[in-house]
């Protein structure tokens, strides 16, 4: 047995206990709940089984939880069992038993921590998505972080993730985009509704460089190029910020190609031989209000022309008929009213609405001496992905972004991600496997061999807890990608640095002077090496370095 089989030593000890005594044994469920006690005088794990169904078989939760305790006294690799409060279940591992984790990582290296749980699923992940009209804000970079990080996570358990980005060229805010650099190429002030920045100088330049003789061409003429050139250009710019940011994505899609290909006039004569488009003041409705939705949505205009819910039907349908069987879209703040939205337009054309998952980010803020920071000098009016780069460097970027839930404010101090401190979390992290790393070097000069034949030795407190935390990693990353929370990870990754901390200050890892290399130093040095695997897998899967020097 290991530490990772004990929800399911559990539920098969509960469904004996219960068979014995000819009670309902179809009450256990499928996963029976362990935790960590915070307190490690309560036992090495807990589970509260029988308080969860006590009630349910009219049992004291005290009585279930001994007869189940006396079941437990006879599995091979549990120490002890004993009964705690209102009916809690607490267990001590026999050493045996812990210390096969430490085996586990060592063999299965980059591969410890990733599952199969959705080894059947083909998934469409977009993200970011911002308008080809600037740089990348804040949000966008948030998403940019988070949204590669759950990519990782969720391919660690076995989909097949593909990371897209759909690209907003069709519409208003690329018409305003191409007056802005026209503007700006003629030295005219940026018109009311227009785009500001120097980024828009440094365009309108390009655009100019690349048609010398723009000058001589008609207003119409003049603006198309603008527009073609002017957002190709950004977003040159933009792929290149996420590419040195490390956000990859597999596929960019044109919003301009739902309409150009016809996809969009097919779904609207879908949806009007279904029944569920309809006529009304000269306008094309949705009846979202049957899938759910507050309100009814106007997809073609009373003036002939497609609001923007037509593309996004339109577009959820071209997702389907390339395979994805999950689509996952992730939206600003401001988008609540998408979640509906597109719910309803999955439903609408006959599909599962789950088949539609939506995740909000909320706002991201930037603070130094205690004040905010607001302005970007190349944006104008909006902080960049460059510009938290440049003050803390892609890691420290990158890992503060994600180590949050994105369901709350971000307020990111740049101060404390410029220092070398343990309160600096990406450093508290990556300074861990820096010293395991130093450790691995010395050892290696010592001539002592990390060696699992003698994992025995390791009967300490501190190292039982470091194997326990390592033995939790499979879990988290599970976790993570059930309910798409990347952070996560990030949490992990620092209790790991911290108990690891805790374990180098009381264990003394090589030996000192004319000491012999011996059995226990090379045990703790296998349990180094696997600490330092799974800080090194956990980092990966967050899209940050594992330095092996600081």
């Amino acid at each position: 047995m290991t530490p990772a089989d004990l929800p399911a030593v559990l539920r098969d000890a509960t469904t004996t206990v219960l068979t014995r005594r000819g009670l309902d044994a179809s009450v256990v469920p499928d996963a029976v709940a362990v935790e960590r006690p915070r307190n490690p005088e309560h036992g090495d794990y807990s589970t509260n089984i029988a308080l969860q169904l006590a009630k349910k078989l009219g049992l004291s939760p005290r009585d279930l939880a001994g007869w189940l305790i006396e079941e437990l006294a006879t599995t091979d690799g549990i120490a002890s069992a004993d009964v705690a409060g209102p009916g809690f279940v607490n267990l001590r591992l026999a050493a045996a038993t812990q210390n096969v984790v430490v085996a586990d990582v060592l063999a299965a290296g980059v591969g410890f921590g990733r599952g199969t749980a959705l080894a059947d699923r083909a998934i469409n992940l977009e993200f970011v998505s911002a308008n080809p009209t600037g740089p990348i804000h804040l949000g966008g970079t948030r998403w940019a972080a988070v949204g590669d990080a759950l990519g990782r996570v969720l391919a660690a358990q076995g989909a097949a993730v593909t990371r897209e980005y759909y690209f907003n060229d069709h519409g208003t805010q690329i018409d305003r985009f191409a007056r802005s650099l026209q503007a700006a190429a003629d030295g005219a002030p940026t018109p009311e509704d227009g785009y500001a920045g120097a980024y828009v100088g440094e365009i309108a330049e390009r655009v100019v460089a690349k048609n010398p003789d723009i000058a001589s061409l008609s207003e119409s003429e003049r603006l198309e190029r603008f527009r073609a050139d002017g957002v190709e250009f950004m977003f040159d710019q933009i792929k290149s910020s996420l590419n040195e940011f490390g956000t990859v994505f597999d596929v960019f899609t044109h919003e301009n190609a739902m309409f150009s290909s016809g996809l969009v006039d097919e779904c609207i004569a879908e949806l009007k031989a279904n029944g569920n488009l309809y006529e009304k003041d000269g306008a094309w409705w949705l009846r979202s209000t049957s899938f759910g939705d507050d309100k009814d949505r106007v997809v073609i205009k009373s003036d002939g022309e497609a609001a923007y819910i037509a593309g996004d039907i339109a577009y959820y349908r071209d997702k389907r008929r390339r395979g994805f069987d999950l689509c996952i879209y992730m939206l600003g703040a401001d988008h609540h009213g998408y979640v509906k939205r597109l719910k309803t337009g999955a439903a609408a054309l006959g599909d599962d609405p789950d088949t539609v998952e939506v995740l909000i980010g909320q706002l991201v803020n930037l603070v130094r001496d205690g004040v905010p920071v607001r302005m970007s000098k190349r944006a104008g009016t909006v902080i960049t992905l460059e510009d938290l780069v440049d003050a803390v460097g892609v890691d420290g970027a990158r890992y503060s972004l994600i180590r949050s839930s994105v369901d709350v404010n971000l307020d990111i101090d740049l101060d404390l991600l410029t220092t070398q401190s343990n309160e600096n979390p990406v450093y508290y992290v990556q300074y861990a496997h820096a010293r395991l790393s130093a450790i691995a070097r010395n050892a290696a000069d010592l001539g002592v061999v990390a060696d699992s034949a003698h994992l025995a030795e390791l009967v300490d407190p501190a190292e039982g807890d470091l194997i326990r935390t390592l033995g939790d990693f499979p879990a988290v990353v599970a976790t993570a990608a059930q309910l798409r929370e990347p952070h996560r990870v990030c949490r992990y990754l620092e209790t790991l640095a911290g108990t690891y901390h805790r374990f180098y200050d009381r264990c003394r890892i090589l030996p000192q002077g004319d000491e012999t290399p011996g059995p226990v130093h090379s045990a703790r040095l296998a349990l180094c090496s696997a600490t330092r695997q799974v800080l090194a897998n956990g980092l990966d899967l967050v899209g940050v370095s594992a330095p092996e020097r600081m």
